[in-house]
């Protein structure tokens, strides 16, 4: 893989789509895939309504409204062969180890070989992830995890594995700089990699410090 000219998002939640309007803000087209919707005449209702809501956000996920233009609602159970088009497939979808393979395994059926997977998980490890997949799709998978806004939120953090292709690191990288804006920072594939490590260590910091002085519970938790 050489370049990233189109990108499928899997999962169009806060994360999914904000994800996808920033690639959209890039000027890459974008599949915005989600579950279909079951009632009704439009199986891609959901993805669908997850753009109508970009466009109405405040702050704005969309430089311009034009750039809905670029992405495309599709749905899980219709469209897994479109995924043979694009070059970089990120999920973001539930935090669950098993429900997060279980797509994997669709995706490495569908996806075009040599095609980047990642997961936007903030916390599960790489290692867990790709436990009892196929060396290809080892390969080829990284975790790439953006903060909400996506848009706004500088930070991402850029995973890889002992078999993960030094190109393919600095591809996502570059990419992720030069036209998502983002500040990548490279991380240890362990549990809630370093954001939220450090976050948790501050906010037991803050429980232990509000203990020894006799703040209550409910003072400390407003203050933080």
């Amino acid at each position: 893989m050489s370049s990233i000219e189109r990108v499928a998002v899997i999962g169009a939640g806060v994360m999914g789509a904000g994800i996808a309007a920033q690639v959209a803000n890039a000027g890459v087209e974008v599949l915005l895939f989600d579950r279909p919707q079951e009632e009704g005449s439009d199986r891609n209702a959901i993805a669908q309504g997850a753009i109508a809501s970009l466009l109405k956000s405040n702050p704005a996920a969309l430089m311009s409204k034009r750039n809905a233009r670029l992405m495309t609602p599709v749905n899980t159970e219709d469209d897994l062969e479109k995924l043979g088009t694009c070059d970089w497939i990120i999920e973001a979808i539930i935090e669950d180890v098993g429900i997060k393979q279980g797509l994997y395994r669709q995706l490495d059926e569908h996806r075009k070989a040599g095609s980047i997977i990642s997961s936007n998980t903030s916390t599960l490890r790489r290692k867990d992830l790709v436990e009892g997949m196929s060396s290809d799709f080892s390969r080829d998978f990284l975790i790439t995890h953006f903060f909400n806004p996506p848009r706004y939120m500088r930070l991402l953090e850029l995973v890889g594995g002992e078999e993960t292709p030094d190109d393919l690191m600095e591809l996502v990288d570059d990419f992720c700089d030069r036209k998502l804006g983002k500040g990548v920072v490279r991380c240890k594939d362990t549990p809630g990699f370093i954001a939220n490590r450090i976050g948790i260590f501050w906010l037991q910091c803050a429980v232990v410090e509000a203990m020894d002085q006799g703040i209550s519970i409910e003072v400390a938790d407003a203050v933080i």
